[in-house]
């Protein structure tokens, strides 16, 4: 089996609500009483399965090792009209921006976007009736019990979609781990070769006592993501969920790319994939400002691509260089602030 990485933000589940207890043919035995009632119990009700979205979770690995949920079953009814027991349901936790799909059409059933909200994704069958409900004018002892229902056997597609105030967004090696990390508790892997981070990272960051914004760093992409090139749609729909955009540009590009290169691409790359998101406020920041000798480089990336000059920000993660600025504009963005 190969092990997976920790981040898993799509699996297949399979969820089994309990099966309802059978009813109970019965009669009542007294010394004396020749032909006592009948006194069959109902069986129980089988438990759900429950979905429960969960702030504190960020991965679906738990889905990964565990894929069939199976809820308990009711329990069959007894003599002297002893409903029998629920059975147990399954409450399990998953991710707050987790979506709910039939995994056959891709139709979305639920999407859970907010903390502790729930979703029953199997419903357990009900429990059958005991011979004692039978009972009636016309027949006064029947011998018969109906069993219970099956629960529900449904096949799901769980896909998260991160749930934050801000993306990240930029090539491999534009320098996004160490932004997200000197600006927030989020501590991804650094190094200097592409693909460092594979997966995303969540921070929050600080603006001051009062005010925070999470902030979601999406892994490189690269030209032809939409077209599930390098991650791709892997982690392009993580963007989605944001409620601004922070296009992250390498000052000093590989691949002789200038840094209005990079940003045409990015730009396109998400049109491409969704259109909404190039409707989404967004905040450029030219990243590696403390490799630079003059502004020059800033100067050509406002002309080349006609970024208003107020939406572009220059800064040096490595160095800490205009990192408050950044905070602060970012913030206001997010409270529809002009800046």
């Amino acid at each position: 089996m190969v092990k997976p990485k920790s981040f898993i933000d799509k699996v297949e589940i399979v969820a089994y609500g309990g099966d309802g207890g059978n009813g109970c043919v019965s009669f009542r035995r007294e010394k004396y009483v020749p032909r006592g009632d009948p006194n069959g119990g109902n069986g129980g009700n089988g438990g759900d399965v429950v979905l429960t979205a969960d702030k504190n979770l960020y991965t679906l690995l738990d889905f990964y090792y565990n894929p069939q949920l199976k809820a308990e079953r009711g329990e069959n009814g007894k003599g002297k009209m002893m409903t029998g027991e629920d059975g147990k349901g399954i409450a399990s936790k998953v991710p707050v921006g987790t979506l709910v799909k039939d995994p056959e059409t891709g139709l979305v059933l639920c999407d859970l976007v907010r903390d502790r909200q729930s979703y029953i994704a199997a419903k357990g069958g009900k429990g059958g009736r005991g011979n004692a409900s039978f009972k009636t004018s016309t027949e006064q002892a029947p011998r018969y019990a109906v069993k219970g229902k099956q629960g529900e056997c449904v096949r799901l597609l769980l896909e998260l979609k991160l749930v934050a105030d801000a993306g990240l967004v930029g090539f491999p090696n534009a320098g996004k781990s160490t932004l997200i990390s000197a600006i927030s508790s989020a501590r991804p892997k650094i190094a200097d070769y592409p693909f460092t981070t594979l997966v995303p990272n969540l921070g929050v960051v600080y603006v001051n006592n009062d005010k925070s914004f999470t902030v979601a760093d999406i892994p490189g992409l690269i030209k032809g993501a939409h077209k599930n090139a390098g991650l791709g749609h892997d982690f392009l729909r993580h963007i989605e969920r944001t409620r601004i955009i922070l296009y992250v540009i390498n000052l000093k590009p590989f691949e002789n790319r200038k840094p209005s290169d990079e940003y045409k691409i990015l730009y396109e790359e998400l049109k491409c994939h969704k259109k909404e998101l190039i409707e989404k406020p967004f905040l450029v920041i030219l990243n590696k400002l403390d490799l630079l000798e003059n502004r020059k480089e800033i100067d050509e990336f406002i002309k080349e691509t006609g970024v208003k000059k107020k939406s572009v920000i220059a800064v040096s993660a490595k160095d800490g260089i205009n990192l408050e600025k950044l905070v602060e504009q970012a913030a206001d963005l997010i409270e529809n602030k002009n800046i």
